[in-house]
């Protein structure tokens, strides 16, 4: 499994199972096992499965260590009734990492994902050395987003404009940015199964339930749990979780640095995805 391990990429990895609980999650992993670093454990963004990351992305991470694309329960071709709450998401994945024989991992966490990636970082905290944030927000942050994200978030079927506009800047060069990420993330032949609308549904609802603030007083104390080193990324533009988020995560999670992409938006390492490695792969590897 290893020798596989080592020559597959995002396009020819293998989709596999780990039964939790009578739940078969789906994942797929692959990349470089004798770097010494941890592997890097991804979390993805609202109804998104293992074919939403860049391959682009994830090949390049790939490069230095084991890269574990994960379906949560219910998801694409995960099975299982979907959670509702973003801690009971949180602790599936922290269960998946254990089952799958590791200790210590790498988390990235992408929009509904990153807030998975903070519970699952504040409820098991032995389970992770860094932590990385991208597109995201703290639990009880701002929640004014675009009034267009409504329509275009949930719809059935989604197009290449409205993954333009969640995604993107506003610009030519991002927009041209944004088809060359719509063509990379379509290569792969046997493509994940699409979330169904019973997924949308409990993470629209798992959403909701994340928007209170736990303290009133001290909105963010939440985030001072989180020790790990954090890299926190997003775009100037946010029209999904407003970027201002990002400035309240990295003034309260004690071990953070932000990262701002100019002309970007919501997906801003899939808008620059040199540039994100570049940075990625810095703070990864920095002992």
């Amino acid at each position: 499994m290893e020798d596989q391990i080592m020559t597959d990429t995002h396009l020819t990895a293998p989709t596999r199972f780990v039964d939790v609980d009578g739940n078969n999650y789906a994942y797929r992993r692959w990349g470089d096992t004798t770097t010494g670093q941890p592997p890097l454990f991804l979390l993805q963004h609202f109804r998104g499965g293992m074919d939403h990351w860049d391959p682009l992305m994830t090949d390049g991470l790939a490069a230095g260590r084991e890269v574990i694309l994960y379906n949560g329960r219910g998801v694409a071709s995960s099975s299982g009734k979907p959670r509702t709450r973003i801690e009971h998401m949180a602790d599936d994945a922290a269960a998946v990492i254990r089952a799958l024989g590791l200790n210590k991992v790498d988390v990235v966490g992408f929009s509904l994902g990153g807030f998975q990636a903070q519970d699952l970082t504040r409820r098991h905290p032995d389970l992770v050395r860094k932590l990385m944030l991208l597109g995201t927000g703290p639990r009880g942050g701002n929640p004014d987003s675009d009034p267009g994200v409504l329509e275009a978030a949930p719809r059935p079927v989604p197009t290449l404009e409205d993954f333009l506009f969640l995604f993107f800047g506003r610009s030519e060069a991002a927009k041209k940015a944004g088809r060359d990420f719509w063509n990379r993330r379509h290569q792969r032949v046997d493509q994940d199964p699409p979330s169904s609308p019973e997924v949308i549904q409990a993470q629209v609802e798992a959403n909701m339930y994340y928007l209170p603030k736990l303290d009133v007083n001290d909105p963010f104390a939440h985030l001072r749990e989180i020790k790990q080193p954090t890299f926190i990324l997003n775009g100037v533009n946010d029209v999904m979780i407003p970027t201002l988020n990002s400035w309240h995560m990295v003034q309260n999670i004690p071990n953070a640095q932000l990262f701002v992409y100019p002309d970007a938006g919501h997906g801003a390492q899939f808008q620059y995805p040199d540039r994100f490695l570049n940075h990625a792969i810095q703070f990864l590897d920095r002992e």
